[in-house]
């Protein structure tokens, strides 16, 4: 395998313009924290959060992954490991005072890991305060990269995340239903990070029509209601442009079997930057390899059971890239 460098929730209740705004845009942290997400649920997040991780642990670095696929965890299972004794509930629930108690030490030197919440019902949906705390809390872990597996989907906790990590990955497969919600995915995260912006407060009527329109329309294309705006109020349009170009993310584009498949990325980016303004770099691609769901049946980081493969070595180029911007 070679990486070649190259639903939006109107049904849900919005947390107040007040709430939003105080979640700080970008963490002021020692640590550099990178966000890994996507639109659809198997496409590979955990796997790509896992041995990014561990390429980086044997780089030197200090890391803590952190698996914020509230309720369906299962990142420790990409690394190797077992339930740990100390998860995410244990901190949410306050049976612990501190999120340190709940690092776990992984089998891999200078990797730890926080477990995703286990078995407690409603833990997946975070209270604003649940969710702030813990972001604020990242400032007290000791490493030099927190790597945040998210879950699938565009839950306010999720784009909340994804939104205060200093860099964004999306994870997508060359298939329609994958490349379909991680469009929806970009726009939940455009229409968020304009929601936490107390200034934007007057526009909420053409944010909501955006946010409901039908995919595909014109009336459910950021880009248009950027238009909308500058002509209403053009001061406003413009902070509102300099606010969006702040979104910056990286697509990877995993089990291409193809050229056709790995040049989605490319057209995924042209469109991204149409129709949402918004700048997304195409990382690049991992081909589809058999030693994927080998290490997966062995419960085992493909680059620890399979160190020479293509894949492994396709993280070890992907981490270069990532590490060096």
């Amino acid at each position: 395998m070679e990486i070649n460098t190259a639903r939006t929730n109107s049904a849900m209740k919005e947390s107040p313009a007040s709430e939003l705004s105080s979640l700080n845009p970008r963490l002021e942290v020692k640590s550099k924290i990178w966000s890994i997400g996507g639109g659809k649920g198997g496409v590979g997040k955990s796997m790509v959060t896992a041995n990014t991780a561990i390429m980086l642990a044997q780089m030197g670095y200090k890391v803590v992954a952190v698996d914020l696929d509230l309720g369906g965890a299962n990142l420790h299972t990409c690394l190797g490991m077992g339930i740990p004794q100390k998860t995410l509930s244990d901190y949410i629930s306050r049976q612990v005072s501190s999120l340190k108690e709940v690092v776990v030490p992984s089998p891999i030197e200078n990797l730890s890991i926080i477990s995703g919440a286990q078995d407690e019902i409603g833990i997946a949906n975070l209270k604003y305060l649940q969710k702030n705390k813990l972001l604020k809390n990242l400032n007290d872990l000791n490493a030099d990269y927190i790597l945040l597996d998210l879950g699938a989907g565009t839950s306010f906790n999720t784009l909340d995340f994804f939104i205060t990590a200093h860099k964004g990955l999306l994870v997508v497969l060359p298939e329609p239903t994958s490349i379909e919600n991680t469009y929806r995915f970009i726009k939940s995260i455009f229409i968020r990070k304009i929601k936490m912006i107390d200034d934007f407060l007057e526009i909420q009527p053409l944010i909501n029509k955006a946010m409901t329109a039908k995919i595909g329309t014109r009336q459910s294309v950021p880009s248009e209601m950027i238009a909308n705006v500058c002509q209403i109020n053009p001061q406003l349009g413009q902070r509102l442009k300099d606010e969006i170009s702040q979104l910056k993310f990286q697509i990877i584009m995993n089990q291409v079997r193809n050229k056709s498949e790995a040049e989605m990325g490319y057209s995924i980016q042209t469109i991204c930057k149409k129709y949402f303004g918004v700048q997304v770099e195409y990382l690049g691609y991992l081909d589809y390899d058999q030693s994927a769901w080998q290490s997966v049946k062995k419960r085992r980081p493909v680059t620890q059971e399979f160190p020479h493969c293509n894949l492994s070595m396709s993280f070890k180029k992907l981490v270069a890239k990532l590490y060096s911007q």
